[in-house]
């Protein structure tokens, strides 16, 4: 029970006791808990305190809301591993099958609209990007969302990609008579970022959840930058494994 003369904060006792709960199966996986004012009203304490406790819990991936219908225990998660990570995992164009991912968005936006397209692709001036948005699953199953990556290819360079695409053309198809642009090397940046308002409906997270961010940028052998790609990994349910060896 809540012990209201300890040192620890009423809310942090709540989600250890909620935890407990989960990991013993008394809060079965998908499942639904009590009420925050049922929560009050069990361990006599304020409604601030329960949303403090639900709202950790859910950010940390224990809980998830429904809105109109209550809280719920998440199920148990699969984890996947992506081995052999390199620039090129996420990547459009060293796709052989570009066309076969879950692509849910291809639009065409002026470089001059995202600060640093204009920097990537050395641009003086505005020039259309085109910009493929997709999801990858866990074993491919809807409800297991790992991945949103969003590419970034110059219109001038592949003007013709938004119809390859939508036509199921691979990799092959696409840089056809296009080898001087074929990806030979990239540049990778890894952060730690927090979804947003944005990511988490696509994700099915809650704002605020870990996210392993990934900027890669694609060049080919003269140097040319032919894709930036944006990719936000589930901090929850993937694992990124690199392996090098001297040459």
């Amino acid at each position: 029970m809540i012990n209201k003369f300890s040192s620890i904060p009423l809310y942090l006792q709540l989600k250890d006791m909620i935890i407990k709960k989960i990991e013993s199966n008394e809060y079965a996986p998908s499942t639904q808990i009590p009420s925050e004012q049922d929560l009050c009203q069990l361990y006599d304490i304020s409604r601030p305190t329960v949303r403090q406790a639900i709202t950790e819990l859910t950010n940390s991936g224990y809980l998830y809301k429904e809105k109109g219908k209550g809280t719920f225990v998440y199920g148990r998660k699969n984890v996947i591993d992506i081995k052999n990570y390199t620039g090129f995992t996420d990547s459009i164009l060293d796709c052989q099958a570009p066309a076969g991912k879950n692509i849910i968005d291809i639009s065409v936006v002026e470089s001059s609209s995202i600060d640093i397209l204009n920097r990537i692709f050395n641009y003086n001036s505005s020039m259309p990007v085109t910009v493929i948005t997709y999801l990858s699953f866990i074993n491919n199953q809807a409800n297991e969302v790992y991945l949103l990556n969003k590419s970034y290819i110059p219109v001038n360079l592949f003007p013709d990609i938004v119809n390859q695409l939508k036509d199921g053309k691979s990799s092959i198809d696409i840089l056809r008579g296009k080898y001087p642009l074929i990806p030979e090397k990239s540049k990778s940046i890894l952060e730690i970022v927090f979804a947003d308002n944005n990511d988490s409906p696509l994700l099915r997270v809650q704002p605020g959840q870990p996210l392993i961010k990934l900027q890669n940028t694609l060049f080919s052998k003269s140097g040319q930058a032919v894709e930036y790609i944006i990719s936000k990994y589930r901090a929850d349910n993937c694992r990124l494994m690199f392996e090098n060896s001297k040459q």
